[in-house]
């Protein structure tokens, strides 16, 4: 089994970042969890503190874990169904958006505790 991660970061159009995050919450994550595939999902919203001085595009960051031996089906379905009755897409989400397919490269790896403290 192909084991990936659909990161997806997204803003709201001015002025509607409630309805947005409501509507993305609500209705898109539980429609993309519908197809074959897909797994998990969760979302982020951007933190004050970052790195780097930016300029950092995107407000809001998507994650969804996916697991399918056909990865190019998964990516066929989600352009099939994205802005359908199965799928509708919300209109206070901001055109400019990321969505990009990774796969797993490594296993996952957890901090070790320090077992002297």
């Amino acid at each position: 089994m192909r084991r990936c991660k659909l990161m997806v970061m997204t803003n709201a159009v001015e002025g509607r970042g409630e309805e947005f995050n409501r509507w993305y919450t609500d209705v898109h994550i539980p429609d993309v969890l519908k197809l074959p595939g897909v797994v998990g999902g969760q979302r982020f919203a951007r933190t004050e503190a970052q790195r780097g001085d930016g300029p950092f595009p995107w407000e809001y960051l998507a994650i969804y874990d996916c697991e399918t031996d056909d990865l190019e089906g998964l990516v066929a379905a989600l352009k099939a169904t994205a802005g359908t009755a199965a799928m509708p897409i919300s209109d206070a989400l901001a055109e400019d958006r990321f969505v990009c397919f990774f796969e797993e490269l490594t296993d996952r790896r957890e901090a070790v505790a320090d077992k002297c403290g």
